[in-house]
């Protein structure tokens, strides 16, 4: 028997058997699964069961309804798929393979990694080119640099300006052949159901959160690792970095820093 377990936040709020042949998902109290949130439709979404087979469909619902991040009309459900209606979750459990569940690692990607559809695409183009601007890439890094005098370097950069601790004599050899070389960084999640699950952010852009509530993209450049604001439930919703707000603009990562996004704390690391 497959069964709906339904959370906001990582808590578990309730868990629904599927017994019966259709499941509307929705605000009002007449569904059979009522999610009492602003974000869901009236009637958002429907289920439909037939024998061992489980059928997602949304019901033109304003937000849309998601399935591991991705938009979707219908959608033949499987084992562990995660389905997103406003700020809620239902994660689709069939008991018959629970005991090969994909594990609690391949869970939280599908959970928090999204596939970003194409207005997502759009819009983290715009803030890589935001981020390209903050961090150009093109030149080596001087040697010699005070400590701290890095943000004056980069602005500097930007308008156009000779800092003044830039010396050309001491500018380390560099082979031109070579590419730039990549930091290499990952994620631990700090609270809720996957605390302790652990990402490496491999990928030149990785994007994270829960479509609806809220979604960042983590960039990796030569430079180090940036985060960016792509959409929020709520406007000016920005994640924030150790407690502030990142806003519209990309925020540079460093080693320790903690990440809250859509609900979730995530450490950042340098490995």
């Amino acid at each position: 028997m497959a069964r709906l377990i339904l959370s906001l936040d990582g808590q578990t709020l309730a868990e629904y058997n599927m017994t019966k042949e259709r499941y509307t998902i929705g605000r009002l109290p007449d569904n059979d699964i009522r999610i009492d949130n602003a974000a869901v439709s009236g009637h958002h979404s429907l289920i439909i069961n037939i024998l061992n087979d489980s059928f997602l469909e949304d019901l033109n619902s304003t937000n849309g309804t998601y399935v591991n991040g991705k938009l979707i009309k219908k959608h033949a459900l499987q084992h562990g798929d995660v389905i997103t209606a406003g700020h809620h979750q239902l994660r689709y459990v069939d008991d018959e393979l629970q005991e090969t569940d994909v594990g609690p690692d391949d869970e939280f990607q599908k959970t928090m990694v999204i596939e970003p559809n194409r207005d997502m695409e759009k819009q983290i183009a715009k803030v890589t080119e935001a981020a390209d601007v903050v961090a150009p890439t093109e030149e080596p890094k001087p040697s010699g640099i005070a400590p701290g005098a890095a943000a004056e370097l980069i602005d500097d950069a930007v308008s156009g300006a000779r800092p003044s601790e830039f010396n050309p004599t001491q500018t380390q050899n560099v082979d031109q052949q070579a590419g730039p070389v990549l930091p290499k960084a990952k994620l631990q999640v700090l609270s809720g159901t996957f605390a302790g699950r652990e990402l490496d952010l491999t990928k030149a852009l990785t994007t994270l959160g829960r479509p609806g509530v809220q979604v960042a993209a983590v960039t990796r450049r030569s430079k180090g690792f940036y985060i960016v604001h792509v959409e929020s439930g709520k406007p000016d919703d920005f994640p924030k970095v150790n407690g502030q707000p990142i806003g519209p603009q990309p925020c540079k990562l460093e080693d320790n820093d903690v990440i809250q996004l859509a609900g979730v704390k995530m450490g950042f690391f340098i490995n």
